[in-house]
């Protein structure tokens, strides 16, 4: 299970909205406590694609992110992108891109408009299992 703050699902939905027609993208940290994963901060970071199908994470912002998180005594615990037209469920690429199977992997689907809709999932050599989301507060 990941815990997300209601401010920091706004957050999400906005660098989405504001991103459009493009995916948005960034990171999630926090830690770890009897078996939930907190998001205590969400990272939002650039496409560096600018592409309504696919993202790239901005390196230097990633390492920033993660540079943050450590200082605050925090963990990477996930990513995010949005589907401005598709599902919020994992593409082929984004299962192919899959890095790390400890990670959260969270979509949000635009495509109905006023409609927002966040799955988390966990992605292991290439099976997708969704991942039950809260989002507190």
């Amino acid at each position: 299970m990941i815990i997300l703050k209601e401010e920091d699902y706004q957050k999400i939905l906005n660098h989405a909205a504001a991103e459009l027609p493009n995916e948005a993208c960034g990171l999630l940290g926090g830690y770890e406590e009897e078996g939930k994963r907190i998001v205590t901060d969400v990272y939002l970071l650039r496409n560096a694609d600018e592409s309504a199908e696919h993202f790239s994470m901005d390196p230097q912002e990633q390492f920033a992110a993660v540079k943050d998180m450590r200082s605050k005594g925090r963990q990477l615990l996930g990513n995010f992108h949005s589907h401005p037209r598709t599902p919020a469920a994992p593409s082929k690429e984004d299962v192919r891109l899959a890095f790390d199977e400890k990670l959260s992997y969270l979509i949000v689907s635009l495509m109905e408009e006023g409609k927002p809709v966040l799955n988390s999932f966990h992605i292991k050599k290439g099976e997708v299992t969704k991942e039950e989301l809260e989002i507190t507060g």
